[in-house]
């Protein structure tokens, strides 16, 4: 019995892994749109695609940045300017985008854009220090979303929000953190509610990687300069040397980070390729490890292992 059980197991373990292997014809026949194609997980999405043979629209956000993409790419590629949080132009680029594919439709929508923003403890923001990285990451996605939506619908395509591990656990202060729960939550919706449409809603989760986003030296200047507008009151609280604290932390991070960006294309990829795409990837070894784990344990463990990672304060208790 216990034989029959085993076989059973592996059985359904190997049809469970050959379901994810299936894939879609004709790719050299499907277009795909991605936002954030300047630097990071975008810009390489936007070369893997286009090598593969599909027809990409890269959306940039510089001159330089689209210039520079356009010279290392076919001229399958269209690359375009995109500020996802210009409503008139984000409509501008659908239309666009519409005329470009016709009847076909759009088969992929990779919503990747995003910004880091201020990463610092709460009391020292403002809301304006909340509202950017929000606008980007967030409305910006529904925006961009909006638009795409009636071709991918079309298409009866994907569509692809690139989340964090920051959209399950709450690892850091500033505006980031509350764009991708947001970002989690809005993804969840949107799948059910294209269900009907056969539209696949798919959400990765990248761990720690070295992207164009996490520049330890503009992380610094922008905690100085708020730094400097704290009053004595909070500074005491903290300490004088909080940020030279902050800096060794974020050099130790650093190291820690990881350096490949292909897992997070790979994971787009299947999701845009597969017949069967997965509702969410988790992709990193830390991710898969230590942060998604630990999103699923009681608050009381989350606040312990979360509170040793962070510079102690020199004095909370001078209010």
């Amino acid at each position: 019995m216990l034989f029959w059980l085993l076989a059973l197991l592996i059985l359904c373990g190997f049809l469970w892994n050959y379901k994810g292997l299936l894939k879609i014809s004709d790719i050299d026949d499907k277009y795909v749109f991605i936002t954030g194609c300047d630097s990071g997980f975008g810009n390489l999405a936007a070369k893997t695609f286009d090598k593969k043979g599909f027809h990409v629209f890269a959306a940039c956000l510089t001159e330089s940045g689209l210039a520079a993409l356009k010279a290392e790419t076919s001229e399958r590629l269209h690359a375009v300017l995109l500020d996802v949080t210009d409503p008139e132009t984000v409509k501008r680029t659908a239309q666009w985008v519409k005329n470009q594919v016709g009847e076909k439709g759009l088969w992929g929508l990779i919503n990747n854009a995003g910004i880091l923003g201020v990463l610092a403890p709460t009391d020292w923001l403002t809301v304006d220090d909340f509202r950017e990285p929000i606008e980007v990451n967030f409305f910006g996605l529904i925006c961009v979303t909006l638009n795409m939506l009636p071709l991918v619908k079309k298409a009866r395509g994907r569509i692809i929000n690139v989340s964090s591990v920051g959209g399950r656990l709450a690892f850091c202060g500033g505006g980031y953190i509350p764009s991708k729960y947001a970002v989690e939550g809005f993804n969840d919706s949107l799948r059910l509610d294209m269900k009907a449409f056969g539209v696949h809603v798919s959400c990765i989760e990248p761990g720690m990687f070295k992207t164009g986003l996490s520049d330890p030296a503009e992380s610094t200047r922008k905690k100085l300069s708020i730094w400097k507008q704290l009053s004595p009151d909070v500074k005491k609280q903290y300490g004088e040397d909080y940020i030279a604290k902050c800096v060794d932390k974020l050099k130790i991070t650093q190291t820690f980070m990881n350096r490949d960006l292909s897992p997070v294309v790979a994971c787009m990829e299947h999701a845009l390729t597969s017949l069967f795409p997965k509702t969410r990837y988790t992709v990193g070894k830390d991710a898969k490890i230590y942060w998604i784990p630990l999103s699923h344990m009681p608050a009381v463990l989350q606040d312990f292992l979360l509170s040793k990672q962070r510079v102690e304060l020199d004095n909370p208790k001078a209010v």
